[in-house]
């Protein structure tokens, strides 16, 4: 029996882990981050996947670098390295050292969007498609030879948290698919056109404020795009509020980008560039907790008024 070294750390890579164990390979070590300091308590929170592994009493290793610790790994004799979403690069040694290589569960279409958020970045760039590569790990930030793709379609309700459920559990799928193939040696992988390459770096705490100036479909896809994390963001009278969500309202307006031109129960409606609107739902007030509009209007935001405006 090959023995796998499984690489993960959140939520998305708990299905491939899953997927793992259902088909019966013999996992003979989960690596993953450190627990980390969790909200506002700061309490110690063990990773997504260090819950799963310890289901299942298989031995885990938490380095908090695991360039410099890679001999721990190695020890196993793994005969794959699978990876997904793991968060550290890993060391030329460490990729080269398995029999059977080392691979990743990548959750775009490869070579766009290589980097830590593609998922965010697929919204935020009003993509219409998406899906996962599987490729071999190269030094290089995920440009590694493709050895398997698979694609959905992104749906005009699809934000973050429902991409990312739909992606993990097609990762999983098709690392079912994959694996037999790779240990049988009947794959053909595809170098990458880096010339094709764009990129997805982690989200910025500058990049969650929404551009009002923007088209209210940019507008639109910047909220999914960063529901329900790290959340997108704007400013009134001077304080920041987090747009947990909202909806396109197609209709032509003539206001300033920004400027609230409806206000009720039912939503906020506001005007992007393109004189179209935004209806915002959800809200967040600085120091307060995610609220729908119509409690935001009860409280904090009971002097609001048509023609007040949003951003800078």
């Amino acid at each position: 029996m090959k023995k796998i070294v499984f690489m993960g750390t959140p939520d998305f890579a708990v299905p491939v882990l899953q997927q793992l164990i259902k088909d019966q390979y013999e996992v003979v070590l989960v690596v993953t981050q450190p627990d980390r300091p969790k909200g506002r308590k700061r309490v110690l929170t063990p990773p997504p996947v260090k819950i799963e592994a310890e289901k299942h009493h298989i031995p885990i290793y938490q380095p908090e670098k695991v360039k410099d610790t890679y001999e721990e790994i190695l020890a196993y004799n793994p005969d794959l390295i699978v990876t997904a979403a793991f968060g550290q690069i890993l060391p030329k040694a460490l990729l080269e050292a398995p029999t059977d290589g080392c691979i990743n569960v990548h959750a775009s279409l490869l070579p766009e969007l290589r980097g830590g958020a593609p998922i965010h970045y697929a919204l935020l760039q009003g993509k219409k498609e998406t899906g996962i590569t599987i490729m071999y790990m190269v030094e290089k930030l995920d440009a590694g030879a493709i050895i398997s793709q698979a694609s959905i379609l992104i749906e005009s309700t699809d934000h973050v948290g429902t991409l990312h459920d739909k992606l993990a559990s097609v990762g999983a799928a098709l690392l079912h698919e994959t694996l037999p193939k790779i240990f049988s040696g009947d794959i053909n992988p595809i170098e990458q056109d880096d010339q094709q390459a764009t990129y997805a770096p982690n989200i910025t705490r500058e990049q969650e404020k929404i551009d009002w100036s923007q088209s209210s479909a940019s507008v639109y896809n910047h909220i999914r795009g960063l529901h329900p994390w790290p959340v997108a963001s704007t400013t009134l009278n001077g304080e920041n509020m987090k747009i947990w969500w909202g909806e396109l309202v197609d209709k032509q307006i003539d206001a300033h980008p920004g400027e609230i031109v409806d206000l009720n129960a039912n939503g906020m409606l506001v005007c992007c560039g393109d004189k179209r609107s935004i209806k915002i739902k959800q809200v967040q007030p600085a120091g307060k907790k995610q609220m729908t509009v119509e409690d935001f209007l009860r409280g904090k935001g009971k002097n609001l008024q048509i023609g007040d405006r949003l951003g800078e």
